[in-house]
C-alpha cells in the first residue's frame, strides 16, 4: 500500500520527537531533561517500533513507566497567546476557526467509504488492515493545512501547539497503547479460562438472566480496570459469553457481542483508566477536579448498564 499504518505512527512519532527537542531547551521546565526523555523514548517507539527488537522496546517502555511513575514528567512554557490576543483572533476569524475541526470527521468518512479501496498503479492507497486510522491521519493533516491557511500561522506554531497539547495530557498519552497491550497479554495468558472456571461455581447453570448479568457487569468492571472495552471484550467474551450464553443456551453470537460491547462502554464512563475519554477532557478544559467528568457520567453509566442487561436478556429470549 502507499499509506500504511506504520506511516501514520512515524508521522506522529516525528511530531513527538520535535516536541521533545523543544522540551530539552525549555529552561522554565524544572524537569526538562526527564520530561524530554519521556517523550523522546515515546517517539522512538512510535517511529522505530516496527524494526527495533521487542526486548529493547520493552526496556524503553520500562523507562517511560519509571519516568511517569516517579513524577518526573512536568509541563513547561509554550509561548501561548494572551487572553486579549485570543479574543482578537476569535473576532478576526469568527466561525472559520471551526472549519478544520469539521473537516476531520467529514474527510475521514469520505476516506473510508470512497478512497479506502482505491488503487494507484496497482497499489492500495490506504492500508487495508486499518483503513479508518489512516483516513483519520490524512484528514487531520489536510485539516492542519487548512488551519494554517486560515490563520496564516507559521508551521512551527503548529508543532509548538502539538507539544503543548501532548504535555498537557502528560503520561496519559501513552495509556491507550499500554492498556491495549495489557489486554492482549491477558487474553494470551488465558485469563478468560480462569474467569470461566471461577464463575462456573457461581452462575446457576439453568439461569439465562444471571449469565447475562454476569457477562454485562464483568464487561463493565473489567473495562474499568483495563480502561478499554476492546481490551476487555476478548477476555470476558471467551470466559463468560461463549460458554455460559452462546453455547449453553444457543443464543446468536452477534447479538450478544454487540450488546456486550455497549456494556463495556458503560465501564469506560466510570474509570480514570480511560484517560483519553475522562482525564484528557478535564485537563483540556482546565477543570479543578480531574475526576469531575467521571462524577458527572457515572449515574448515566449505571442506568445504561442496567438497560443493556435488560436488553440482552430480552434479545436472548427471542
Amino acid at each position: 500500500m502507499i499509506l500504511s499504518t506504520q506511516t501514520v505512527y512515524v508521522f506522529i512519532g516525528l511530531i513527538t520527537l520535535i516536541g521533545s527537542i523543544f522540551t530539552f531547551f525549555d529552561k522554565q521546565n524544572l524537569r526538562r531533561w526527564t520530561t524530554g526523555m519521556f517523550y523522546l523514548l515515546y517517539a522512538v517507539t512510535l517511529i522505530s517500533g516496527h524494526w527495533i527488537p521487542p526486548f529493547y522496546i520493552g526496556l524503553m517502555v520500562i523507562g517511560i513507566v519509571l519516568l511517569a511513575g516517579l513524577q518526573m514528567v512536568k509541563t513547561g512554557s509554550y509561548g501561548e497567546a494572551s487572553v486579549q490576543e485570543r479574543l482578537m483572533n476569535r473576532n478576526r476569524f469568527g466561525n472559520k476557526l471551526f472549519l478544520p475541526a469539521l473537516l476531520i470527521p467529514i474527510l475521514t468518512v469520505l476516506g473510508v467509504e470512497w478512497i479506502g479501496h482505491l488503487r494507484i498503479a496497482g497499489r492500495l492507497f490506504y492500508d487495508p488492515s486499518n483503513v479508518t486510522m489512516v483516513a483519520l491521519a490524512v484528514a487531520t493533516f489536510i485539516a492542519l493545512l487548512v488551519g494554517l491557511g486560515i490563520t496564516r500561522s507559521n508551521p512551527i506554531t503548529s508543532l509548538r501547539e502539538s507539544r503543548r497539547l501532548l504535555e498537557s495530557i502528560g503520561w496519559a498519552a501513552v495509556l491507550p497503547q499500554m492498556l491495549a497491550t495489557l489486554g492482549t497479554l491477558f487474553n494470551s495468558a488465558g485469563v478468560g479460562d480462569v474467569v470461566a472456571k471461577l464463575l462456573h461455581h457461581v452462575i446457576p447453570s439453568n439461569s439465562l438472566f444471571w449469565a447475562v448479568f454476569a457477562y454485562c457487569v464483568s464487561m463493565a468492571l473489567f473495562t474499568m480496570i483495563m480502561g478499554n472495552a476492546f481490551a476487555a471484550f476478548p477476555v470476558m467474551t471467551a470466559g463468560i459469553a461463549i460458554p455460559f450464553i452462546i453455547q449453553h443456551f444457543g443464543i446468536q453470537a452477534d447479538r450478544i457481542a454487540a450488546i456486550g460491547m455497549f456494556a463495556g462502554y458503560c465501564g469506560t464512563l466510570m474509570t480514570p483508566m480511560a484517560a483519553n475519554f475522562n482525564i484528557v477532557p478535564a485537563t483540556l478544559l482546565d477543570l479543578k477536579n480531574k475526576y469531575h467528568v467521571i462524577k458527572v457520567q457515572w449515574p448515566t453509566a449505571v442506568i445504561l448498564l442496567a438497560v443493556n442487561i435488560a436488553l440482552m436478556y430480552s434479545v436472548a429470549r427471542i
